[in-house]
């Protein structure tokens, strides 16, 4: 921060403290406190685990504004009327100068109350980053509609949109609209102690899946393609499943019905470094996603990754990569799983250059190119109050 800059106030606000969202904003939170800037949560308290608890204690050192958890459900329910009546009071105390939501509930919940802090001449600006979140909705669906036509409304009452991948903007464009607000793309970045390789232990399994365990994810999808590149290769393999979720015990029956219980086991969540340390190659079986902070993570360790061509992977593997498999091609993740494990120089000819990929994929860039935006969007909104 330079001399001549105050330091700013900052709320985060977003539903579900697991996985990529809560990554982002730890990120920010983390670069930007140690800038001197006041920052805080907003966020759902119904979800998450005990590896959440933890993060979260490490996190509340850098947390001046707060962490403040209250039930904000995933569906819209009539409950949301009451935590955007305690939200208000909560942020209009802080006395925020950035309101940022990420994910559909988040975005709902900072514009809203930074509009009403707008109907009193208060300089805040109105974020949104959608992570996926209402973009994943089929607009050809009556629900989707809904929640797509919402998020077009919504539009007004946002200064600035905030895309982690260009696939997620395209999605925007395409199911929502071309934006009538200033919209910009900021990739997601690793920090730079997680650049360092992370070799597979003496007893690491072959495969790694590690996130949500929910379809959409695509555990179902990594546990047929294991049992297929077994049949294929003629031995028995063995994998590691990390993560919790809604659907974790019908993963675990359908391991047990197929007899795989004793090569396929299941582990709550933990961090990824750690998780990466119990196996050789890391897949992604993904049936949606926007940018997956698992794949930058992935890569910054130097693990063989196989994915899905779904989401920003493409824009992070390259759009020709041969470590890309079709969303919910069970048999076509088994055959690049295959070649992953049997085929020498395969991570070489597969993953992206490390140094181009530490070049755009860092978390000092994604914090520095949001700070700049912060900055821009209260001199825009000082303007129009003077």
């Amino acid at each position: 921060m330079a001399a001549n800059e105050a330091p700013l106030r900052i709320i985060h606000c977003f539903r579900s403290p697991v996985g990529g969202i809560f990554r982002h904003v730890r990120d920010l939170v983390e670069r930007h406190a140690a800038e001197g800037h006041a920052v805080g949560i907003l966020c759902d308290s119904s979800t998450g685990g005990a590896h959440e608890e933890k993060l979260f204690e490490a996190l509340l050192p850098h947390l001046s504004l707060g962490l403040n958890r209250l039930p904000i459900r995933r569906a819209i329910s009539p409950s949301d009327l009451v935590a955007l009546q305690a939200s208000y009071r909560h942020i209009k105390s802080l006395k925020p100068d950035i309101l940022h939501g990420h994910g559909a509930k988040g975005g709902v919940v900072v514009r809203l109350i930074g509009s009403l802090l707008r109907v009193n001449r208060y300089c805040v600006a109105r974020l949104y980053s959608p992570h996926g979140g209402s973009l994943h909705y089929d607009r050809n669906r009556p629900s989707g509609q809904v929640v797509l036509r919402l998020e077009r409304f919504l539009e007004r009452f946002t200064d600035q949109l905030v895309f982690v991948c260009d696939f997620e903007r395209r999605t925007y464009e395409a199911k929502v609209g071309r934006p009538r607000i200033p919209a910009q793309v900021i990739y997601n970045g690793i920090t730079d102690d997680e650049f360092a390789a992370i070799p597979a232990g003496p007893d690491g399994a072959d495969f790694l899946y590690i996130g949500m365990m929910r379809d959409l994810k695509g555990p179902d999808v990594f546990i047929d393609a294991f049992e297929t590149v077994e049949r294929s290769l003629g031995r028995p393999l063995s994998a590691v499943m990390v993560g919790d979720g809604p659907d974790k015990e019908r993963y675990r029956q359908r391991i047990h019905a197929r007899g795989l219980s004793d090569r396929l086991t299941l582990h709550d969540a933990m961090p990824a470094r750690q998780a990466f340390a119990m196996a050789k190659i890391v897949v992604v079986p993904s049936r949606a996603e926007a940018m997956p902070y698992i794949v930058l993570e992935a890569l910054a360790a130097e693990k063989p990754l196989i994915a899905t061509r779904v989401g920003g992977i493409p824009e992070v593997m390259g759009e020709e990569s041969p470590a890309l498999a079709a969303p919910g091609d069970a048999a076509g993740l088994a055959r690049l799983m295959g070649q992953a494990l049997t085929e020498p120089g395969w991570k070489e000819r597969a993953m992206p250059r490390p140094d181009d990929f530490r070049s755009v994929f860092s978390a000092s860039h994604m914090a520095g190119d949001m700070m700049q935006l912060y900055r821009k969007l209260l001199t825009d909104q000082s303007s129009k109050l003077s």
